[in-house]
């Protein structure tokens, strides 16, 4: 079938291999010098990004959060840009799951970032550690949906992250789509030697909690949920460290007992003192995703999908049947990249 393709379309796919790879890959340190100018550096702002305080919000609570545009100053034009090879790519999954929500990922976004991702389940799937090269991590934390073995996750995450030397760590949930080449290109906007903790919280003000150090006392911070993800860099990560690593996350979450992405915050927001930058484009299955618009999609980062009762609250996309593709995310997959050839079918 490969061979009777006509010329023209076998350089289109190729045009669009090497356009996708060069998004991926910086390979011309020249050509993506005068790119990141153009891109970053001249005097137009990209969208910008909302924060969540409201008008009533209080002026150390909104402290808290920066608008993404604000990263812009931060990166050099004689630094390296990032590339997919600089990003850590986990994703939180457990037994249950496997078949049902990561065969999806694996078939769809996944094989746009083969060695950047890891996968961490609580249990041994050999069928799975195959198709993902051994980046099946089996955490041996429970299967139980609660704080504790949430927490147990996030914390070996963490220190995966912080063993493979990269730039950037980004979680995200079983239940989410990656559009890989966005996130490169929304990564290079920020020094991984700042400080950078980018996501979207779920809540339109920041969460509170009783101080447990000072009884009677209340604390509040911001924190990025993990259903759409988050990113954080390096220089903040190596940071976290005596409040994270080995473990020390779990002692952390069990204290102020909340689950791995407030955990996250916790740590980031109050312990540290660090903003969350607010990127709207990280999407969970918190939010309305059917005003998401199709012609908008290829400037996101993330998608996820949730069923509340009969309704579900799924992206806008045409493509696959309903029932071919429940969650839409196929269907985002092939409205980003239709060269693709189990997405020729649509066109």
């Amino acid at each position: 079938m490969e061979k009777s393709r006509s010329s023209p379309e076998r350089n289109t796919d190729d045009n669009h291999k090497n356009t996708l790879l060069d998004r991926l890959h910086p390979t011309s340190k020249l050509r993506q010098s005068l790119k990141f100018r153009q891109r970053f550096i001249l005097p137009h702002s990209p969208s910008s990004s909302s924060t969540p305080s409201s008008s009533s919000s209080s002026s150390s609570s909104s402290s808290s959060v920066s608008s993404s545009s604000s990263s812009l100053s931060s990166v050099q034009i004689n630094e390296r840009p990032t590339t997919l090879n600089d990003i850590f790519i986990s994703v939180k999954t457990t037994q249950k799951f496997h078949e049902k929500r990561l065969k999806l990922v694996l078939d769809t976004w996944f094989q746009f970032a083969k060695d950047q991702t890891y996968f961490f389940t609580d249990t041994n799937d050999n069928e799975l550690n195959k198709r993902t090269n051994n980046h099946m991590i089996n955490t041996n934390c429970s299967a139980v949906h609660n704080r504790q073995a949430l927490c147990c996750k996030m914390a070996q995450e963490y220190d995966t992250f912080m063993e493979s030397k990269k730039r950037w760590f980004c979680h995200v949930d079983d239940d989410t789509y990656v559009n890989v080449p966005k996130l490169v290109t929304v990564l290079q906007k920020y020094n991984h030697t700042k400080d950078w903790y980018l996501g979207k919280p779920s809540l339109r003000h920041p969460i509170e909690i009783m101080d447990r150090d000072n009884p009677g006392q209340k604390i509040s911070f911001w924190f990025a949920t993990g259903g759409a993800g988050f990113c954080i860099s390096r220089s903040l990560a190596l940071k976290m460290m005596p409040h994270a690593g080995d473990g020390r996350l779990m002692t952390v979450g069990e204290k102020i007992r909340l689950p791995d992405d407030c955990t996250v915050g916790y740590i980031i927001g109050h312990i540290l003192k660090k903003q969350l930058t607010i990127v709207d484009s990280f999407h969970s299955h918190l939010e309305a995703l059917w005003l998401l618009r199709p012609f908008d999609l290829d400037r996101q980062v993330t998608f996820s999908y949730s069923k509340y009762g009969e309704k579900m609250n799924i992206v806008n996309v045409p493509g696959f049947s309903n029932k071919e593709d429940p969650t839409r995310l196929w269907s985002i997959h092939c409205h980003l990249f239709p060269y693709l050839r189990e997405c020729r079918s649509l066109q």
